[in-house]
């Protein structure tokens, strides 16, 4: 038996036999004479073609059970004939490189600058870049498909998996899937967690697992089991341990059908306060699922999936049709999407963005907006568009990264370009409600001086624990640090409170404090009354808010702003949390 852990990247449990994914052949490609330029970069030019097409067609059959997924083929098919790859192919191809040889290099250049970044959810991007060259690649040398027929129900182990593979593996047959390499946020794990199929990411010591079992006479006897919601993966496990992976199984089915079952109950607490529960998507892909787990809306939709994985930024189109699937799919509940937030420590290779010493604090999300203004008035506009018949203040647009009133002036004053520019051209468009972020300390201390000009606000608990107690959320070394009930931003929490309630503002918390079901106690009973959260989180948060009453939530208030350290309110806040679920439990008997 062999134990090993990752990240979790698409829950449930699952047990059966290990197949192993090797790399896909790499085709190197060779050298041409310089009057076979020409001729090569047409090939290259037909092979890109076919290759968009191919992928379109993927992704309508995808789309017919999976419509928000399909994005990400259509996504793919655009870059397969996206300009500047090709013109970075045809640089190559100009120096004696062929077509195969050329796409491949282009394809590991632009995958290289996102794999260089340390968002990991831009890092990730590099394998989807990487998948659309190999596609290429396939087209002009004549390859077929690759990837195993998978004759049985498996598991399947690799370093990592592309989105088309993925995509192709027979899903009646895939029982889970385990990788040595990517991300929670790489298109495999979005893609898995669309189809249901557990999955772990990151998996420390796999590559050495695999290795070994395909050496060994044979892997038919290699049984995996597999729990993608805490990240553990046993190779051969032991009856013991099999029949406990097989308990997590049963159970997490159980959780599924209860969360489900609850879903449509309100979160109102026992003497009828009435909180809202919102989710936090990052892509249409991600409504279904929450709106099944009983979202009453969205209260962070994350816009950076539109601008990963190209070389230019979406058009106002493209942009239009994800926001407006959103808000179809939540109708008639609010949608609040976030304006795009990268920059500093994430950067984009089409935004031009001078390196900076100090990324965490440099020009990132609104801040660029005071140079580059242009690709935030065109998601302003998108919004604006998707907000067509919805009633004034259902669409929603913040802007993160605020500090003071320039600010939030900055995002009134492109609002207001954007909708002189949308009248002017005659185009249909709704009303928007305007908000932001506050995740600078800043941003709070002076909300008396912006917020009366906004519609609301939104707290992310994630940055604002990072610049209050300057601890970069990133660093391991610091985890000590990163517990996000610590006293100082609870305390900022009660003061946003304040400041919107003086300003006419409403409130939320849409960082990761909002889906922590002992520290919604404690927000709810700061005052907050709408909290967003991963769609998992619902029904945890949910059961939490109905079984408390007003003593309970001023009890959590009071723990919250008296604790000395963080490590004292979650204990203070647990203990209540444990109180409660009991007197829940006694009452049901």
């Amino acid at each position: 038996m062999h134990t090993l852990t990752g990240t979790p990247a698409s829950a449930g449990v699952a047990i059966g036999p290990l197949v192993v994914i090797g790399p896909a052949p790499v085709v190197a490609g060779g050298r041409i004479a310089p009057e076979q330029a020409d001729a090569e970069v047409a090939r290259l030019a037909a092979a890109m073609e076919a290759a968009g097409s191919e992928l379109e067609a993927l992704a309508e059959r995808i789309g017919a059970e999976h419509p928000a997924e399909a994005e990400i083929f259509f996504a793919h098919a655009m870059l397969a004939q996206d300009p500047a790859l090709a013109e970075a192919a045809e640089d190559r191809i100009r120096v004696g490189d062929d077509a195969v040889a050329a796409i491949r290099a282009a394809g590991e250049r632009f995958a290289a600058e996102y794999r260089a970044m340390d968002d990991e959810l831009i890092a990730a991007r590099a394998t989807d870049i990487l998948d659309v060259a190999g596609r290429i690649v396939d087209r002009l040398t004549g390859a077929g498909p690759a990837g195993p027929a998978l004759e049985r129900p498996s598991i399947i182990a690799a370093a990592d998996l592309t989105p088309s593979l993925t995509a192709t593996l027979p899903r009646e047959r895939l029982l889970g899937i385990a990788l040595a390499e990517g991300s929670a946020t790489a298109h495999a794990a979005i893609l898995a967690r669309a189809y249901g199929i557990p999955a772990v990411v990151g998996i420390w010591g796999l590559a050495e697992a695999m290795e070994a079992a395909v050496g060994a006479a044979s892997d038919a006897g290699t049984v995996v089991a597999l729990d993608g919601a805490t990240g553990e993966v046993v190779l051969d496990p032991d009856a013991a341990t099999l029949a406990r992976f097989e308990r997590a199984r049963v159970a997490a089915g159980d959780a599924v059908a209860r969360a489900l079952a609850e879903a449509a109950l309100p979160a109102v607490t026992r003497d009828g306060l009435a909180v809202t529960l919102l989710a936090n998507i990052g892509g249409p892909g991600e409504s279904a699922r929450a709106v099944e787990l009983g979202a009453r809306g969205v209260g962070l939709f994350r816009t950076e999936f539109l601008f990963l994985e190209r070389t230019a930024p979406p058009s106002e189109e493209e942009q239009l049709t994800a926001y407006r699937a959103v808000v179809e799919a939540f109708a008639p509940h609010p949608v609040t999407i976030r304006l795009l937030d990268v920059g500093g420590d994430k950067p984009i290779p089409y935004l031009p963005i001078a390196p900076e010493a100090n990324p965490f604090l440099g020009v990132r999300a609104l801040r660029l907006a005071w140079d580059q203004p242009g690709i935030f008035l065109t998601q302003l506009r998108a919004a604006m568009r998707a907000a067509v018949g919805t009633p004034p203040g259902t669409v929603g647009v913040m802007a993160p990264m605020i500090a003071d009133a320039r600010d939030a002036d900055l995002l009134l004053r492109l609002a207001a370009e954007a909708r002189e520019s949308l009248v002017a051209a005659g185009v249909a468009h709704g009303e928007l409600a305007l908000g932001v972020m506050l995740e600078i300390p800043a941003a709070i201390l002076v909300g008396d001086t912006y917020l009366p000009r906004l519609a609301f606000a939104s707290i992310g608990t994630n940055d604002l624990l990072q610049y209050t107690a300057a601890v970069d959320r990133g660093n391991r070394a610091l985890a000590r640090y990163q517990e996000s009930l610590h006293p100082a931003v609870l305390r900022l929490v009660r003061q946003a409170v304040e400041a919107c309630d003086a300003a006419g503002a409403t409130l939320s918390v849409c960082g990761e404090m909002g889906g922590d079901a002992v520290a919604a106690l404690a927000l709810v009973g700061l005052g907050v009354r709408k909290l967003s959260m991963a769609a998992s989180s619902l029904a945890g948060v949910r059961r939490a808010i109905r079984s408390a009453d007003a003593a309970a939530l001023d009890e959590a208030a009071r723990i919250a702003l008296a604790g000395p350290t963080a490590d004292d309110v979650r204990a203070g806040l647990s203990a209540l949390a444990a109180r409660l679920a009991d007197r829940e439990g006694a009452a049901l008997r």
